[in-house]
Order: C-alpha cells, then sequence, then structure tokens
C-alpha cells in the first residue's frame, strides 16, 4: 500500500507560479512507481497533467502545461513535484498525485494510488 500525500496549493494571479509537492510513504515507498499529477475542475472531467517514470528518465505532458510545468522527483524523499509557471485561471482546480508501477496506467487516469488532492486557483 501507498499513501500519497499533497502539499503547496493555494491562490495566484494570472502569470503566477506555484511548486506542488507529494510525498509518499507506505511499506515500499514509491521509489519504483511511475509517479505523476492530473487535475479536476469543477463540473469537469479529471485531466492528465504530467508523469515522470520511476527512474526520471522518461516525462510526459499534456499539451496543455508543455512548456510551463515541469515534473520532477526526488527517489530519498519518495517525492515528487511539479512546478507550474505562466499559470492561467484556466489551471484552476484540485491537483492530485498519484502512482502506479505502469507510467501508462497513470497517463490513462487508472493509477493504482492517489492523494487527496491540493486546491490550485488562478484568479484573473
Amino acid at each position: 500500500q501507498v499513501q500519497l500525500e499533497e502539499s503547496g496549493g493555494g491562490l495566484v494571479q494570472t502569470g503566477g507560479s506555484l511548486r506542488l509537492s507529494c510525498e509518499g510513504s507506505g511499506r515500499t515507498g514509491t521509489n519504483y512507481y511511475a509517479m505523476g499529477w492530473f487535475r479536476q475542475a469543477p463540473g469537469k472531467e479529471r485531466e492528465f497533467v504530467a508523469v515522470i517514470s520511476w527512474n526520471s528518465d522518461k516525462t510526459y505532458y499534456a499539451d496543455l502545461v508543455k512548456g510551463r510545468f515541469t515534473i520532477s522527483r526526488d527517489n530519498a524523499k519518495n517525492a515528487v513535484y511539479l512546478e507550474m509557471s505562466s499559470l492561467k485561471p484556466e489551471d484552476t482546480g484540485v491537483y492530485h498525485c498519484a502512482a502506479d508501477h505502469s507510467l501508462h496506467q497513470v497517463v490513462i487516469l487508472e493509477a493504482d494510488y492517489w492523494g487527496q488532492g491540493t486546491q490550485v486557483t488562478v484568479s484573473s
């Protein structure tokens, strides 16, 4: 079992930046899991944001965030991060961390483990 806890959300103006963190815990840790982020805005479906492989050799991003968001991880801390810049109002939503042995499962939003999420609000 893996538990994931996100932090770092908040209110920011258009064009601003935020850094989200997700810390994993549990018997096995998250070092051999692909980890990623997805988000859900009010009244909308969940959408994939970014994913990173367990050894950081692969990263993928949704087209909407490419060039603005950067995913990274620190396996010594069982943590994954999402650096967000040039934020737009349409980036508003609850951002969830996800983990799965399969990177593909994270991309298609069928990861085994999810966190409760952290709210990101971008004001116009």
